[in-house]
């Protein structure tokens, strides 16, 4: 696929800006398993290759089994996540696919047994931000120089 612009070099200072959001969401409470669930769900969604291929791997480094990665695009029928996973990847669908219905209030409430709000912020910010680089990469062409 050919580039069409590189968002990175024309833009700078946005760019800073959105590296500086994932040096603090690297920072706050949320487990890196957390956030690579995150991150590869959401860039499934979004078709976003160069984010899945990068989150998969940095998941594999920190620990993550190809089995659950291989499932992650069925979750909802796997039972290689727990009901805490489950909840963080139902957060993430729904925010993901926001004109569906976005967070419900179901998985919102259930997302309370398990995340402290501070919690469901920082998950919020996460699912935003990926969502954000999906957007860019996918839109611009940006990542897939060869």
């Amino acid at each position: 696929m050919k580039e069409r612009l590189n968002i990175g070099n024309l833009e700078p200072q946005a760019y800073k800006v959105l590296f500086e959001m994932e040096k603090y969401l690297n920072s706050c409470g949320l487990e890196k398993t957390q956030r690579e669930l995150i991150k590869i769900r959401a860039s499934q969604i979004n078709h976003c290759a160069y984010c899945i291929d990068m989150h998969t791997a940095e998941a594999l480094k920190n620990g993550e089994t190809q089995r659950r990665i291989f499932a992650l695009s069925a979750w909802t029928e796997s039972p290689l996540f727990d009901e805490k996973e489950r909840t963080l990847l139902a957060m993430t669908e729904e925010i993901t696919l926001i004109p569906n219905a976005g967070l419900t209030e179901e998985t919102y409430q259930r997302a309370t047994e398990y995340f402290s709000e501070n919690e469901i912020a920082q998950i919020i910010l996460q699912i935003g931000q990926i969502n954000f680089w999906n957007r860019i990469a996918v839109s611009s062409h940006s990542f897939f120089e060869k």
